[in-house]
């Protein structure tokens, strides 16, 4: 019994370091939008502000539009998400209940698009965008993101562990393909949709690369893009761009906060069946 209780301590404690090694960039992100440019650049490093001031976020607040940013990402996020929970909610069950010709080869494409990087699809995905004459406008930040590769496996591996008495049941019942997935599967998977939405949301939301391509207005621009506009070519103010990052990562923080418990229930329930 003491060994198993020293080895649960030493297990505590890495857990506690890690935890906080991961948190402490966003720790040292908040000090530092309250420190001025001297004190954030200082060597070595000051950790605590000399005063508590909220001035980096009311000059950041002057020089950026963050009303249009804020809309733009939630525009931008909230069509996303209720995109990748439809396409990939019909996708997914349909790859792990219904047989059809060809399915095994589809849903390895699937997995081979899981695999390469998302940079590979820029050019192409610009191309179209610019085709149809989207630059500088929230369709070119949607569209390509409305059908997700991500959510399909994961919704796939959800319905897969669901027992199949239900599905079985409601055909017996005389409930149509349609009426299954709509009335008695889609709810079951309630905390896989909410684990979807969340994942959809934190990747829109931090989306970087692809809002910096096609919008080049600044009132177009989402809140990861638009703090960029904040970085010199031959110096930064990092209080301000720390007060920036603040403001853009507050929403998240709080969406994670409230689905706390549906996040952490649908990633602890994925993947049981394969």
């Amino acid at each position: 019994m003491k060994t198993k209780k020293k080895q649960n301590i030493i297990i505590y404690i890495i857990l506690v370091v890690m935890a906080f090694v991961m948190v402490l960039p966003f720790i040292w992100t908040v000090l530092t939008a309250f420190k001025t440019q001297a004190e954030a650049l200082k060597v070595p490093p000051q950790i605590l502000p000399s005063s508590w001031s909220f001035i980096n976020y009311v000059k950041v607040s002057e020089v950026l539009p963050f009303a249009a940013f804020f809309l733009n990402t939630f525009l931008m996020v909230i069509a996303r998400v209720v995109c990748a929970i439809f396409f990939s909610a019909l996708a997914g069950y349909a790859f792990a209940r219904i047989e059809f010709p060809g399915k095994n080869i589809l849903f390895t494409l699937v997995l081979m698009q899981m695999m390469l990087p998302s940079q590979i699809f820029i050019l192409p995905q610009y191309l179209i965008v610019s085709k149809l004459g989207w630059l500088n406008t929230v369709k070119a930040l949607v569209v390509p993101g409305v059908v997700s590769t991500f959510g399909t496996f994961l919704l796939r591996q959800f319905f897969m562990g669901i027992p199949k008495d239900l599905e079985e049941a409601s055909v017996l019942d005389g409930c149509s393909i349609w009426k299954t997935f709509w009335k008695i599967m889609l709810p079951l998977a309630k905390s896989g949709l909410v684990s979807l939405g969340i994942f959809t949301a934190l990747f829109a939301w931090k989306d970087l690369m692809w809002p910096l391509i096609v919008n080049m207005s600044i009132e177009k621009m989402t809140l990861s893009s638009g703090l960029v506009t904040l970085m010199g070519q031959y110096s930064v103010d990092y209080p301000q761009l720390m007060a920036g990052s603040v403001i853009a990562i507050l929403p998240m923080i709080i969406l994670f906060l409230i689905f706390q418990k549906q996040f952490v229930e649908g990633i602890a329930t994925t993947g049981t069946k394969g």
